[in-house]
C-alpha cells in the first residue's frame, strides 16, 4: 500500500509538472507570437494605405521627385528632400556616435575596474531613457546659440545641431552593445596577446576589438536604424522647410533648416489637412518608406552578424 500510495504521488507530481511547462509554454509563445501579429498589422496597415496615395499620386513622380510642398489643393509630393535630409542627420549623428561610443565600450571593457563599470555603465545607458524631446530643445535653446557664438553661421533651426542630438542619444546604443560583444571575448585570447608582448592597447585594438567586429558592427547598424527613425528631435531643432541637397554646398545643407522623413509625417498629422487627401495619405507613403529602409538595415545588420560572428568553445 505504501508504494502504491507514493507510486501515485509522483505520478500526480509529474502530471503537474508537465501541465505547467505547457501553460508556460503557451505564455511565452503568445509573447512572441504577438511581437511578430504586431509587426505585421503595422506593416500591413501602412501598405494598405500607401497603396491608396499611390492610386492618387505617381509612384515615379513621388520617388524622384524634387519637391515637398504639403497642402490641401495641389500639393508637391516628392520624396527625395526627405530622404536626402535624413541620410544628412543619420550620416552626422554616426560620426558623433560611432567613434564616441566605440571609444567608451574599448574603456569599460578593456580599461575600467569592475567597480568603475559598474557605476559608468548604468550612467552612460541614462542617456538612452531621457526623452527626445528635451534632447530636441537642449539643442534649440543651447547649443545652437553656442555654436553661433563660436563663429558658425547657423539658423535658428538647422539640421546640424540636430543630428548632433540625435548622435548623443544613440550613443548608449554603440557603446553597450559593443561592450557586450567585447566582453564576451575569452580571456584566453588577451592572455595570448600579453605573452607575445602587446601592450594593452594592442590587445584592445589588434585582438579584441576584430574578434568582436560582428558584434560592434550590428550595434553601428541598430544605432543608425534608430537615427532614421528619431523624430522629436528633428522636429524640435531641425526646422520644417524640406529642401533638396546641394551637392556644391555641403555647409548650406547642414546649417540650413531641413526636413526629415519623420518630421513630414508629423507634419502630415498634425496641419489642417483633411482625410482622405493626398497629402493626409502622405505619411502612410512615407512610413513605408522608412519601414522598408529600416528593415533592409536591419537584416542587414543581421547577415554581418551571421558573416563574422566568432564561436569560441
Amino acid at each position: 500500500m505504501g508504494d502504491t500510495s507514493v507510486d501515485a504521488d509522483l505520478t500526480r507530481s509529474a502530471h503537474g509538472r508537465v501541465a505547467k511547462e505547457r501553460i508556460y509554454h503557451g505564455l511565452l509563445f503568445s509573447c512572441a507570437a504577438l511581437t511578430v501579429f504586431v509587426t505585421i498589422s503595422i506593416a500591413t496597415t501602412l501598405a494598405v494605405d500607401a497603396v491608396e496615395f499611390f492610386q492618387r499620386v505617381d509612384p515615379y513622380a513621388f520617388f524622384t521627385g524634387t519637391e515637398w510642398v504639403l497642402r490641401s489643393e495641389d500639393p508637391i509630393l516628392g520624396i527625395l528632400p526627405l530622404v536626402t535630409a535624413t541620410l544628412i542627420v543619420t550620416v552626422v549623428s554616426a560620426m558623433v556616435a560611432i567613434p564616441i561610443g566605440t571609444a567608451a565600450a574599448v574603456y569599460l571593457s578593456e580599461y575600467a575596474s569592475a567597480r568603475t563599470r559598474s557605476v559608468l555603465k548604468p550612467a552612460l545607458e541614462i542617456l538612452a531613457g531621457i526623452p527626445t524631446v528635451v534632447y530636441g530643445f537642449f539643442a534649440l535653446v543651447y547649443l545652437t546659440p553656442w555654436l553661433q557664438e563660436i563663429g558658425l553661421d547657423l539658423s535658428l533651426f538647422n539640421l546640424f545641431s540636430a543630428s548632433i542630438m540625435v548622435g548623443i542619444m544613440i550613443i548608449p546604443m554603440v557603446s553597450s552593445i559593443s561592450e557586450d560583444a567585447m566582453s564576451a571575448v575569452p580571456d584566453s585570447l588577451r592572455q595570448a596577446g600579453y605573452g607575445l608582448g602587446a601592450t594593452k592597447f594592442e590587445v584592445s585594438t589588434k585582438i579584441v576589438i576584430p574578434a568582436s567586429v560582428s558584434g560592434i558592427f550590428s550595434s553601428y547598424i541598430l544605432a543608425l536604424s534608430r537615427a532614421i527613425g528619431e523624430t522629436m528631435i528633428v522636429v524640435v531643432a531641425g526646422g520644417s522647410r524640406a529642401r533638396m541637397l546641394d551637392p556644391t554646398n555641403p555647409q548650406s545643407n547642414l546649417f540650413n533648416s531641413g526636413q526629415t522623413m519623420t518630421s513630414a509625417m508629423v507634419q502630415a498629422v498634425t496641419t489642417d489637412l483633411s482625410g482622405g487627401t493626398a497629402g493626409y495619405y502622405s505619411m502612410f507613403a512615407i512610413g513605408l518608406t522608412l519601414f522598408a529602409i529600416t528593415f533592409a538595415m536591419n537584416l542587414l545588420s543581421n547577415r554581418i552578424a551571421a558573416r563574422y560572428r566568432e564561436e569560441y568553445q
